[in-house]
C-alpha cells in the first residue's frame, strides 16, 4: 500500500455514531476522515466533492438508505470502495448491501481495531465481512442448488491452483487460512486470488464466493 493516507468519509444519521467513527479512525496516522455525510443523498453530493477512497456506510437512514446510496455511489464513482456498517445483522441488509456492490460488511459491534484493520483492508482491494457474516452469506448459497446449465465458460481459464483457491475462498477462508492449507506463501494466495477475480472479471472475494457455489465448485 502507498504511504499516502487512506482517504474516508463516514455516512450515518446519527451525529454521536459519526463524531464515535471519525474518532476511531483518526487515530490511526494512515488514515484520513476527509469528511462526514448525514444520510444517503448527502453522501452522493459530498462524495463528489471530497473524493474518498472508501465510503464507512451506514444503512438505515432517511430519504436515501445505504444500500440505495451505495447502488448509486458505485455508478458514479466505479472505484470507490463501500464498507456497510450497521447494527443489524439481517439477510436483507446483508444481501441488499452485497448486490449493491459493497466491499464490506460490519457490525456496529466491531472493534475499533478491526475497524481500522478492515479499512486498510477494503483500501488494499480486498474484501471483508464479519465472520457471522460470511457464514450468513455461505449459508445462503449452499441452500440453492447449482444452476442448470453447464459451468461458466470462464472456468477453464483458471489453472488447478487458481480453482483449488477459488474454492477456500468459497468455503469462508483468509488468506492466511488459504496458505496454511495449501502449505504456501499468504503472498502467493494473494498473487492467486487477484487472477482468479481478473481471469472471472470479478470485483471482490464476495462475488467469488457466489460464482463459486453457482457453478458447483464447493459441495
Amino acid at each position: 500500500m502507498s504511504e499516502e493516507r487512506v482517504r474516508v468519509m463516514v455516512v450515518d444519521d446519527d451525529d454521536l455514531m459519526r463524531a464515535g467513527l471519525r474518532g476511531v479512525l483518526s487515530s490511526d496516522e494512515a488514515i484520513e476522515v476527509v469528511g462526514e455525510a448525514r444520510d444517503g443523498r448527502d453522501a452522493l453530493y459530498r462524495a463528489r466533492m471530497l473524493n474518498p477512497e472508501v465510503v464507512l456506510m451506514d444503512v438505515r437512514m432517511p430519504d436515501l438508505d445505504g444500500i440505495a446510496a451505495t447502488r448509486e455511489l458505485l455508478a458514479a464513482f466505479p472505484e470507490l470502495k463501500v464498507v456497510i456498517l450497521t447494527t443489524f445483522e439481517q439477510d436483507d441488509y446483508i444481501f441488499g448491501a452485497l448486490s449493491a456492490g459493497a466491499s464490506g460488511f460490519l457490525l456496529k459491534r466491531t472493534s475499533p481495531e478491526d475497524l481500522v484493520a478492515a479499512i486498510h483492508t477494503i483500501a488494499a482491494g480486498d474484501s471483508l465481512l464479519s465472520p457471522s457474516v460470511t457464514s450468513r452469506v455461505i449459508e445462503r448459497m449452499a441452500g440453492h442448488p447449482p444452476r442448470g446449465d453447464s459451468a461458466d465458460g470462464r472456468l477453464a481459464e483458471l489453472t488447478p491452483r487458481e480453482k483449488e483457491v477459488l474454492q477456500l475462498v468459497a468455503r469462508g477462508l483468509s488468506n492466511a487460512e488459504i496458505a496454511d492449507a495449501l502449505v504456501i506463501e499468504e503472498s502467493t494466495v494473494k498473487t492467486h486470488v487477484k487472477r482468479v477475480l481478473a481471469k472471472l472479471a470479478l470485483r471482490d472475494r464476495v462475488q467469488a464466493v457466489i460464482f463459486a457455489y453457482e457453478n458447483g465448485l464447493v459441495p
